[in-house]
């Protein structure tokens, strides 16, 4: 019977949803994505008259390799519970699971299976606003404890018309700064988060060279191995790129000419 999957799986979902033999399964290949572009797929079995759909465990897998933890926070563990109910799916060993009983309804099951792995890897951005929001909060104390005036968060007007948030704004005797941080636990994430710095140094150009002129600093969090020399280069390009396990020197630096 499982010959027919592919069959019905075409019929009732359309050509967006591509089924193929997979071992024991049949692999479903959805139109939907993980945050890093992996496409996002849902495998089926027949065993009697009952089918059984589930990501294998993709999905939990691929948020684990996005966190330097093993665990999970506690409000991730909530929210992954808070799929399982919306969706009515069955978290199982890791796996999503979800079982049917009418060839009728596969459809709707392979969708919500699809829906709640969609879902679990969006809570990667989670993890990132908490990574970002933990290192700006340790950047502000370095900057109060050496006393650098600085402002937070400071929204800035680009040449094309966009509006741009620079985590720090720092004033020192000599000259002003705007400080980007780039702070993630994704290799993933790191070359995206590379890119947006680099388009927003870009766009805010004009203020470096304007007669107050301001000087633009990139600093990573270089602690997290997850950055390549593409990144640092792409930056450093742009920007005056310091290091956060320099910490002592991007301070000293601020306070130069």
């Amino acid at each position: 019977m499982s010959q027919a999957i592919p069959e019905m799986v075409a019929r009732q979902l359309g050509e967006m949803f591509v089924a193929s033999p997979h071992g024991e399964w049949i692999r479903v290949r959805t139109p939907f994505w993980y945050p890093d572009g992996d496409v996002i797929d849902v495998f089926v079995r027949q065993e009697d008259r009952t089918f059984t759909v589930t990501d294998l465990g993709e999905a939990l897998g691929w948020l684990r390799l996005q966190s330097l933890s093993d665990r999970r926070s506690p409000k991730q563990e909530k929210l992954i519970q808070d799929v399982g109910l919306t969706l009515g799916i069955e978290l199982f060993r890791g796996q999503i699971l979800l079982r049917c009983d009418s060839p009728s309804e596969l459809s709707a099951a392979v969708h919500r299976v699809g829906q709640a792995a969609l879902r679990i890897s969006d809570l990667w951005f989670t993890t990132r606003t908490r990574t970002v929001e933990s290192m700006t909060d340790e950047v502000a104390d370095l900057l109060i404890e050496r006393e650098i005036p600085f402002e937070r968060s400071v929204r800035l007007a680009g040449r094309s018309g966009r509006e741009w948030t620079v985590d720090f704004q720092t004033r020192t005797t000599n000259k002003s700064a705007l400080v980007f941080v780039l702070a993630t636990g994704s290799r993933a994430a790191a070359r995206q988060l590379t890119e947006h710095v680099v388009a927003g140094w870009h766009d805010l150009s004009h203020l470096r060279v304007s007669q107050q002129g301001q000087r633009f600093v990139s600093l990573i969090d270089d602690t997290s191995d997850v950055w390549s020399d593409a990144d640092f280069r792409l930056v450093e390009s742009i920007s005056e790129l310091e290091r956060w396990s320099q910490s002592s020197e991007f301070v000293e630096r601020l306070r130069a000419a």
